[in-house]
C-alpha cells in the first residue's frame, strides 16, 4: 500500500524528517492558517508544512524555502481536514473515478466504496489490479469486501465462495466487510457467513450491517455475531438504540432517503454527547443529488441542525477515519497524515474555497484545477457492450398472475394481475406496464408486469441494473423491440421509446452500467430522464434507483431476479426464470 500513502518507504520517511531539520524544503506551506485541531477540538493558528503528499509539520514555526516551495498566505481563512464519505456506492450511472474527482471539487477527498460491480464485471485478479490503479488518483479510494449480492444470482456460489471472500477481506485496499444484507441467513444459522465475519474481525476490519427496521433483539444478536456498524437508522430513537448497543452509526442523507436533518432534529440536545460514534453518508445517490457536492452538504446540514461546529466536522472526517483504522493517515491535520485539506472562507461554511488532495490542488481560490483521469478501462475489458444474440416478439410473452406494484421508489408489493396482459399493448388507464428482465448474454428471461412506473410510455430499455442484466418496461411490445435495437446500437445505456420513436438515450459506455465523461453533463442527462418519465406517469422521485432496485432482495416485498420472481419475506422464488 505504499502508493496509497498509508505507509511511505523508508527513504521517503527520511526525507520528511529532513524537511523538519531544514535539510530539505517543503513543497507547499500554508502560512498564517487558522486550522481545526480534531483531537482537542480547538481552532489554532499556525503554519502547515507539506512535502509532496504528506503533512510534515503543523505549528508556529516557519520553514526555510527555496524556489521549489509554494507558499500560500491563509490569513483570515480556515483549514479543516479533507472530508470522508464512509459509505459510497460509486456506480449509480457514474463510474468511481468520475465520482471521486467530482466529489473532491467540493472537499470530499476520501471515499470508502462498495465493490459489488467488480464482482460481476471482473475476475478477482483484474479487480485487485484495478483497486491498485485507483491509487494514482489524488483522492484516497478504499473498498469493501462483499459477503452477498443483495439479489439471488445464477452464479451466486461461484462469486461468493470462502477463498475469494477471504482474499477480498485480506486485500490491502479493503477496509471493511459488508454491507451485510443477508443477515437473516446469519441469524438462521449460516455458519459459512459467520466464519467470513469472524475472519474479517481477525483482520481488525469492521463489518457494516444493512439493518432497516431491526428490533432491539435483532440488533443485539447481530452485535453478538460481529456486526459493528449500521447506516439504516430511520428515526432518532433508532440512532440512540444503535449507539447504546455500541454500533458506529451512519446518518443518511441520500437521494432516496434524505433523512439527515430529521435524524439530527430528533437527537441533538444539550444533553447529547455521543457524536464520536456518528458519521454521515450520502449512500450512493444518483448524479443530480451531488450537484452541490457530497459531504460538504452533510456538514452544512449538521451545523444548521445545531450540531456543535467541531463535532460536525469530526463526523465527516476523524470519526470515519478512526472507525476504519485509518486515523493515522486521514481525517485530521497533524504530522504524518496524507495532505487532504479544505480551505474555507468561514468556520461555519463547509463549502471549500480551495481543496488539496494528496498535496495536489483540486480547487485553488475557487478555480477548478485539472485532475488527470488515470483509469484505462480498456485494460479491464470494461467498454461498450456488444450482443451476439437477438430478442424477438417470442420473448415478450406475458401471462404471470402476480405483478409487482410500486409503493415508492424502492418498495414493491405483489398484486393479482386482473387485466389481459397477453395483448400487444396495455391500456393507458391501467398504470401497468410489461416488465422483462433478460440475461445480458441472452440465456434466460423473466416476464412479469409492473404497476406504478408509467401510465403511457411505450418502452424503456436499460442495461443499467443491479446485476448488469437488461431491463425492459413499457406499454407497447413494438416499442420495446425498437428500444432493444437502439440499446444494441449504442452499446448499452438507457433508452426511451414512444410511438415508434426514440425520445431519450443515455449512453453508458462502461459495460452498459457506468458513464464515462463529464459529470456535470451526466447530471443534466439524469434530470432530463427523470422529467420525461414523470411526464409519462412516473409517480416518484428517483427512477434510476427504481430500476437498480428491481432485483434487490434486501428490500421488501417482491423482486424480479435472475432466478425469477422472488418473495423476499419467504425467501423463495415463486415463478422461476425461463431458459431461452
Amino acid at each position: 500500500m505504499l502508493e496509497q500513502g498509508l505507509y511511505w518507504r523508508n527513504r521517503e520517511l527520511r526525507e520528511h524528517v529532513a524537511v523538519m531539520d531544514g535539510k530539505k524544503y517543503p513543497t507547499l506551506i500554508l502560512k498564517n492558517a487558522t486550522y481545526l485541531n480534531i483531537f482537542t477540538k480547538e481552532w489554532l493558528q499556525g503554519n502547515i508544512w507539506i512535502y509532496n503528499d504528506r503533512i510534515v509539520y503543523v505549528g508556529e514555526r516557519m520553514a526555510e524555502t527555496d524556489s521549489t516551495t509554494e507558499v500560500m498566505d491563509l490569513t483570515g481563512q480556515y483549514v479543516v481536514p479533507g472530508y470522508v464519505e464512509p459509505h459510497a456506492h460509486p456506480f449509480q450511472l457514474y463510474n468511481p473515478e468520475q465520482l471521486a474527482i467530482h466529489a473532491a471539487q467540493f472537499g470530499t477527498t476520501t471515499l470508502v466504496n462498495d465493490s459489488m460491480r467488480w464482482y460481476t464485471l471482473l475476475d478477482k485478479k483484474k479487480a485487485f489490479t484495478l483497486l491498485e490503479d485507483f491509487n494514482n488518483l489524488p483522492i484516497s479510494m478504499y473498498w469493501w469486501a462483499r459477503y452477498d449480492s443483495q439479489t439471488p444470482m445464477q452464479r451466486e456460489e461461484e462469486i461468493f465462495n470462502t477463498k475469494d471472500v477471504m482474499d477480498w477481506v485480506a486485500n490491502e485496499f479493503v477496509v471493511q466487510g459488508g454491507e451485510l444484507s443477508s443477515w437473516p441467513s446469519l441469524l438462521d444459522g449460516d455458519d459459512r457467513l459467520l466464519y467470513w465475519i469472524q475472519e474479517t474481525k481477525k483482520q481488525r476490519k469492521p463489518i457494516e450491517g444493512h439493518l432497516p427496521g431491526a428490533s432491539e433483539a435483532t440488533l443485539t444478536k447481530l452485535k453478538l455475531l460481529g456486526i459493528t456498524a449500521d447506516h439504516e437508522a430511520m428515526s432518532g430513537s433508532d440512532v440512540i438504540d444503535r449507539l447504546r448497543l455500541g454500533y458506529q452509526v451512519g446518518l443518511r442523507h441520500s437521494s432516496i432517503r434524505p433523512d439527515l436533518a430529521k435524524l439530527l432534529d430528533e437527537i441533538v440536545s444539550p444533553d447529547f454527547q455521543a457524536y464520536d460514534q456518528l458519521t454521515m453518508t450520502t449512500d450512493g445517490s444518483t448524479p443530480s443529488f451531488y450537484e452541490k457536492g457530497m459531504m460538504n452538504v452533510c456538514i452544512d446540514i449538521a451545523i444548521q441542525s445545531g450540531v456543535p461546529l467541531e463535532e460536525a466536522y469530526r463526523m465527516a472526517t476523524y470519526n470515519a477515519a478512526k472507525h476504519f483504522g485509518l486515523h493515522e493517515s486521514i481525517g485530521s491535520i497533524a504530522p504524518g497524515r496524507i495532505a487532504h485539506l479544505n480551505i474555507l472562507y468561514e468556520k461555519d461554511d463547509p463549502h471549500p474555497l480551495s481543496v488539496l488532495a494528496k498535496g495536489q490542488w483540486i480547487i485553488k481560490d475557487g478555480i477548478e484545477q485539472h485532475v488527470k483521469q488515470t483509469i484505462n478501462w480498456k485494460n479491464y475489458a470494461i467498454e461498450s457492450l456488444s450482443f451476439d444474440w437477438e430478442m424477438g416478439i417470442g420473448d415478450l410473452q406475458f401471462s404471470t398472475p402476480i405483478g409487482l406494484k410500486l409503493v415508492n421508489d424502492v418498495i414493491m408489493k405483489p398484486y393479482p394481475v386482473e387485466i389481459d396482459i397477453t395483448v400487444d399493448e396495455l391500456p393507458d388507464n391501467s398504470h401497468e406496464a410489461f416488465l422483462l428482465l433478460i440475461d445480458r448474454y441472452g440465456k434466460w428471461r423473466v416476464n412479469s408486469v409492473i404497476k406504478g412506473f408509467t401510465h403511457t410510455l411505450g418502452a424503456l430499455a436499460s442495461s443499467y441494473s443491479s446485476t448488469g442484466d437488461l431491463v425492459f418496461i413499457g406499454k407497447n411490445k413494438q416499442d420495446i423491440l425498437i428500444a432493444w435495437k437502439r440499446l444494441k446500437e449504442i452499446g448499452g445505456g438507457i433508452v426511451l421509446v414512444h410511438e415508434g420513436k426514440v425520445i431519450f438515450e443515455l449512453i453508458l459506455e462502461l459495460s452498459g452500467v457506468m458513464h464515462d465523461g463529464d459529470f456535470k453533463k451526466l447530471i443534466t442527462e439524469e434530470k432530463k430522464l427523470k422529467h420525461i418519465l414523470q411526464d409519462y406517469g412516473y409517480l416518484y422521485n428517483d427512477p434510476v434507483y427504481n430500476i437498480l432496485f428491481l432485483s434487490s432482495t434486501h428490500l421488501p416485498y417482491i423482486r424480479i431476479t435472475q432466478q425469477g420472481i422472488y418473495d423476499v419475506l419467504r425467501r423463495e422464488t415463486i415463478f422461476p426464470a425461463n431458459m431461452r
